[in-house]
């Protein structure tokens, strides 16, 4: 390696690093470690313009320090902005950022979105899918409640069914993959019911606690999706489901009963099942039909189906999903299940496969995917 090469190069090198951003001290610093790698590679393998070898090496030392430099100053930022230690508060401001979104001046559908973008995290994407409306639909509500808002003091919370509304959705989008939302939700559900007192806020902690008892049992160790006749009934929290339990009864003790009562006691009687097989459909039946009354969803219509096709037989189940919508989302996957169980599985699997093109995630187009397979290779000749 010739000495006097290196004398002439370093002054040019340190000026490129320079003119690039780097203090003149960290070039120098750069330029030096990169004279320790040339000094152990050049000897066997020269490069064919050492000043363009030395300047790429020394920019890479040059990044390299600096990226260390700063990811150690965020640590120290880190350890700064820890809180001190001491008693944790049982409550933050969580909740009552949820009751300030929803604002008297919107609309209870604006609200939700709003609240649910805002506070809950969730995409536009996510919002629309569970408000059965395009992405595009969506998106302009969320700008319209926006626009309202703009130059409204914000002290004037909105109403306990629109919070309540808001909790529901980001339980159901957690409870659908992430488990920490899901968690989050049941968390602020208990804070709501224990200071409202109001029996739907109860009703509601029910429910997510009853559907959060099962989470361990909801996916494979392959991360795919079990439905409920299948799933391993000795990793639901009992602990979790006995809370369920006790929080939906005193909640119907007060007689004001509400959907998300309802939906509670439908849960409850699932979770008291001790096999699929012996799960009280015909009182399930009952609680969709008192569910119906107080919602009109349609979705609760097609739930109905599937548990009359349990109760009373298959064919009664498609005779009362004839009703429903049939470009409501899953109810393809409905239908297929009850024809199946009609013993009609050639259907039944171009089923499956249709209701796997529209489904609205990867792990139930998934699942919807293998359930038409295993149809298809059952009747093969």
């Amino acid at each position: 390696m010739d000495a006097s090469l290196v004398r002439e190069l370093v002054p040019a090198v340190i000026g490129v690093l320079v003119r690039r951003g780097a203090d003149f001290a960290a070039a120098e610093d750069a330029v030096q470690e990169a004279l320790v790698r040339a000094y152990e590679t050049w000897p066997l393998d020269p490069p064919r313009d050492p000043k363009a070898w030395l300047i790429s090496a020394a920019w890479r030392k040059f990044l390299d320090a600096a990226r260390a430099e700063s990811a150690r100053r965020g640590r120290e930022l880190a350890v700064d902005a820890e809180p001190p230690e001491g008693p944790v508060p049982d409550a933050d401001d969580t909740l009552r950022l949820y009751f300030l979104c929803a604002h008297p001046a919107l609309s209870q559908p604006a609200a939700v979105a709003l609240t649910l973008r805002a506070v809950g995290g969730l995409t536009t994407r996510q919002i629309a899918r569970a408000h059965l409306v395009p992405e595009a639909t969506m998106a302009q509500r969320i700008s319209r409640a926006k626009r309202t808002l703009a130059g409204l003091p914000l002290d004037a919370p909105g109403d306990l069914a629109t919070v309540l509304r808001v909790l529901y959705l980001v339980f159901n989008e957690g409870y659908g993959g992430d488990v920490d939302l899901a968690a989050e939700a049941v968390r602020l559900a208990r804070q709501l019911a224990a200071l409202s007192g109001e029996p739907e806020a109860a009703g509601l902690l029910a429910l997510m606690l009853l559907h959060h008892a099962r989470r361990a049992s909801r996916t494979d160790a392959a991360g795919r999706l079990v439905p409920l006749a299948a799933q391993d009934r000795s990793l639901w929290d009992t602990a979790m489901i006995a809370e369920g339990v006790t929080v939906l009864q005193a909640a119907l003790g007060r007689d004001r009963l509400g959907d998300y009562q309802a939906q509670a006691a439908i849960a409850a009687l699932h979770a008291d099942a001790r096999s699929a097989a012996e799960t009280d459909w015909a009182q399930i039946v009952e609680w969709y039909d008192e569910l119906l009354v107080l919602t009109g969803s349609p979705v609760v219509r097609l739930n109905r189906a599937v548990a009359v096709g349990e109760a009373e037989g298959a064919r009664a189940g498609l005779a009362a999903l004839a009703d429903v919508d049939p470009a409501l989302p899953r109810h393809a996957a409905a239908r297929a299940y009850l024809l199946e169980r009609a013993g009609d599985p050639d259907a039944a699997a171009a089923g499956y496969a249709e209701a796997a093109r529209v489904a609205t995630s990867v792990a139930e187009r998934d699942h919807l995917t293998r359930e038409s397979a295993r149809l298809r290779r059952s009747v093969r000749p």
